[in-house]
């Protein structure tokens, strides 16, 4: 789970009405009236409270004629609750293809990396393109928040395509990105090629 999703998901839950919608929807689906019946709310802000937690995916609506009803997808709230304790897993990897050494690290890097520093080409094969990554990011400081001018312009001078970059550094928790700030995740939560 990308960690920008988990951080959505931690902030719908962390607001009292919503964590009591979500205890009603448990014990099935109900209207939007209902809600604000039960909660002693008005109904623009259940409407509010139930676009926050459909944005993260827990809940979901079916109408029925006139009246729309919602659903709490418990399967997708376990797993988005247990996204924290996961955190790292995929560093986990027990596959020889995983296995790198130093010495083939540094040929990965020999083939994919001109001697001026620009990168000839992104590595089709994951764990190959996870050491260019690593290895073009740790240009970042941690700690500090650059404009996404800023990460393309860096990404330029090595490679010409750096939305594919971005996104890739996203993908794999190389960085976080909010409102266009890009920052730097700690390495524990970098893939890691052991």
């Amino acid at each position: 789970m990308q960690l920008d999703k988990m951080v959505a998901f931690h902030k719908a839950v962390g607001d009292p009405t919503r964590l009591r919608i979500i205890a009603l929807l448990r014990q099935g689906p109900l209207h939007g009236q209902a809600i604000a019946g039960k909660l002693g709310l008005r109904p623009p802000t259940i409407t509010h409270h139930l676009k926050k937690l459909k944005d993260t995916g827990m809940i979901y609506s079916r109408r029925d004629k006139n009246t729309i009803y919602f659903y709490l997808d418990e399967k997708k709230l376990t797993f988005m609750a247990e996204a924290v304790t996961r955190i790292g897993d995929e560093k986990v990897k027990t596959d020889k293809e995983w296995q790198v050494t130093e010495k083939e690290e540094r040929q990965i890097l020999q083939n994919f990396i001109t001697v001026d520093g620009k990168l000839k080409q992104m590595p089709s094969q994951l764990k190959k393109r996870v050491i260019i990554l690593a290895y073009y990011v740790k240009a970042f400081q941690p700690g500090k928040t650059y404009e996404e001018k800023e990460v393309n312009e860096y990404i330029q001078t090595f490679f010409e395509d750096y939305a594919t970059v971005r996104r890739e550094w996203i993908m794999h928790h190389f960085m976080y990105r909010e409102n266009n700030r890009y920052e730097l995740n700690p390495q524990e939560m970098w893939p890691v090629v052991v």
